[in-house]
């Protein structure tokens, strides 16, 4: 079996993405759809009275815009921002400065590209993880492949000779799973188990970035990136039982 996951590229995103990443054997940036507000240039970090964010500031765009085509806004020193909040937000932390140094790889990289950028991030935490190995990463804008919405999913799989598609809950929304079911795709939706781990604030979320397990765990984090999935008929029966 060849498992294909598809994504938009992310900001230092919270675990359930890599969970998704260990599950591949092919991982598709989908780098070539229309940008919208979300999780693509911003994600949370913990501080000592809750959640905040930290958001990539893009250049001013037309609204239908695709990731691929957006720049970083360089104005208001944001990079520094970001990595004076990450440090004050983890400080004490374990591993505070594997968790910098991953942060800094990237962030201190101003010729990369907003979608460079967040792909490099994404690829340093995999690295950092063990997550690389036997993967094979591709970007949608590269592949080349015509659609919309469930037919584009399909075609992307079946480009890369994939027979099991892996997703997020979101996909129950426009997949067209029996389609995918005759193409040869088994769909199967994440199970995140969202496995607690020591955090500096209280309560636990598993929402913020991967950054604040890298900091509180090191490598040893890898044991909480362990989510499995479900296939599609069984997710679609206990949602009609709820």
């Amino acid at each position: 079996m060849s498992t294909v996951v598809i994504s938009q590229p992310m900001y230092f995103p919270w675990v359930g993405l890599f969970e998704q990443w260990r599950l591949a054997d092919d991982f598709v940036f989908f780098d070539d759809v229309q940008f919208a507000r979300g999780f693509i240039n911003r994600v949370q970090y913990k501080t000592p009275t809750g959640s905040s964010w930290l958001t990539v500031p893009l250049r001013q765009h037309s609204r239908d815009a695709r990731i691929c085509d957006l720049e970083c806004s360089e104005e208001g020193g944001w990079r520094d921002k970001h990595l004076r909040s990450l440090a004050l937000s983890l400080a004490g932390t374990p591993y505070l400065q594997d968790a910098m140094g991953l942060a800094e790889s990237v962030l201190l990289r101003r010729e990369l590209s907003f979608c460079d950028l967040l792909i490099e991030g994404m690829q340093a935490v995999a690295g950092y993880f063990d997550l690389l190995e036997g993967k094979r990463l591709h970007r949608s804008s590269q592949l080349e492949v015509p659609g919309r919405k469930s037919e584009l999913i399909q075609g992307l799989v079946s480009r890369l000779g994939g027979d099991r598609y892996v997703t997020g809950m979101g996909a129950l929304n426009y997949l067209d799973h029996e389609a995918c079911e005759r193409g040869g795709i088994e769909v199967c939706y994440m199970d995140y188990r969202k496995r607690e781990y020591p955090q500096k604030f209280a309560p636990f979320t598993p929402y913020v970035t991967v950054l604040d397990l890298v900091a509180n765990c090191g490598r040893d984090g890898r044991h909480v990136i362990e989510s499995d999935v479900t296939p599609w008929r069984a997710v679609m029966a206990e949602r009609d039982r709820a």
